[in-house]
């Protein structure tokens, strides 16, 4: 009897929680590689793996729940989020030139890794009960997303600001809105990272922005598109004063990776170093604790940021691919989900985390080999950090939760 009691908790759904089990356990590895000499960094590997085994508790336990509670819930979750964002603002602790943890009983705990999963649900329930028919069906939705979003950036926390950009417009696809939408929608920060780039492309995008603005609203044609591109030409200027407002070195982060060499032994040195060390892995890698990058603790803030260096160094081109394929089975999995689903909150739950988990993983290791600007995104399950763990497994465990209700296989 106890052990078909036990058999019945383990019931979750494999295709998700294996990757998640591999994932934690590679990043235990690689940062207790990282640790390996250098004591300063304490017993961080440890800490992470035992994080690990309580959030696959976790996804244990949401795997016999009842997702669509969420639905009565959801303004609830919503509120004490932006609750736990306003008491960081007030009474955070600063780390990293952001204000983003709050210190409950030694625990350092950040709300903005929650505010993730809350968002996810917020937005699915809205979307669910009504989808995107209208452009007042938009606005409503980013109107709730906004005030996260900015009690999110004023932190400074600009990484999960991008990362919550990113949800909001996968869900929003997800619940109808057309892709020239959220292309106009969009347009304005596309606008002003162009005009710093070439004059003469910003005019070619003015023009195509103007067409699909003409073509996206038939019925009001004329002040849309007159709009759209008012707002693209005034967006260049905006963009001049919201770089002035985000701090030296994040305007340094985004525009060194283009070039790290400008700046070797200073905000270059994260990117230089990262790349030297995947490099070095060549195809099987240098062998665990064996890497010199990584041993020698040449890459900053590597065990949180630039955990993938480490295993591109240790374990070469194909522990690296491991890890990608880890990802690319979840991600399938989230997908099939998502696919299958016969509730339209369960499907958007599921692209939820498809969106946050996709980005993330494309920009951290897109950063790490110098195709990306470092933007302080984590990479999910590995890079060192407590409540960003517990996040993700919450919302993998609410998603295990959706495919075990509607008997998805």
């Amino acid at each position: 009897m106890n052990g078909t009691k036990y058999r019945v908790y383990l019931d979750w759904d494999w295709w998700l929680a294996a990757p998640c089990l591999c994932l934690i356990a590679i990043g235990g590895l690689a940062i207790y590689s990282i640790n390996y000499n250098n004591p300063s960094l304490g017993n961080y590997w440890w800490q992470h793996l035992v994080t690990g085994v309580v959030g696959m508790g976790l996804v244990a336990l949401l795997a016999r729940w009842h997702y669509p509670h969420l639905l009565t819930w959801h303004w609830l979750i919503y509120a004490l989020t932006n609750v736990s964002l306003v008491l960081v603002l007030q009474f955070g602790v600063v780390a990293s030139g952001a204000q983003s943890w709050l210190n409950v009983a030694g625990f350092h705990l950040q709300p903005s890794e929650f505010a993730k999963i809350s968002l996810i649900i917020t937005i699915a329930a809205l979307l669910h009960r009504q989808p995107v028919q209208s452009g007042g069906d938009l606005w409503r939705v980013l109107l709730v997303v906004f005030p996260t979003w900015l009690l999110v950036l004023i932190q400074p926390d600009l990484g999960t600001a991008i990362v919550i950009l990113a949800i909001t417009m996968g869900m929003l696809y997800w619940g109808g809105t057309p892709l020239s939408w959220l292309l106009l929608l969009s347009s304005p920060l596309i606008s002003a990272v162009i005009l710093a780039f070439s004059l003469p492309l910003w005019f070619v995008w003015l023009v195509t922005i103007g067409v699909i603005a003409f073509w996206a609203s038939p019925d009001w044609r004329t002040p849309v598109t007159a709009g759209a591109v008012i707002v693209n030409l005034i967006s260049g200027e905006l963009g001049k004063i919201a770089w002035h407002l985000l701090h030296p070195y994040q305007r340094q982060r985004l525009v060194l990776f283009l070039n790290p060499d400008q700046d070797p032994l200073g905000g270059g040195y994260h990117l230089i170093q990262s790349r030297i060390a995947i490099g070095a892995g060549q195809l099987w890698g240098k062998g665990f604790l064996q890497g010199s990058q990584t041993q020698l603790s040449f890459i900053p803030e590597q065990h949180t940021d630039f955990v993938f260096s480490a295993i591109g160094e240790e374990w070469g081109f194909i522990g690296s691919m491991t890890v990608i394929a880890l990802f690319l089975v979840l991600c399938c999995r989230l997908l099939v989900i998502a696919v299958t689903c016969r509730s339209n909150f369960g499907s958007l739950l599921a692209i939820g985390m498809l969106s946050l988990l996709l980005f993330q993983v494309f920009v951290n290791v897109g950063m790490t080999i110098g195709l990306a600007p470092v933007t302080g995104i984590p990479l999910p399950f590995l890079s060192y950090g407590r409540a960003a763990l517990l996040a993700y497994l919450l919302g993998i465990g609410i998603v295990g939760a959706v495919g075990k209700e509607e008997k998805i296989c």
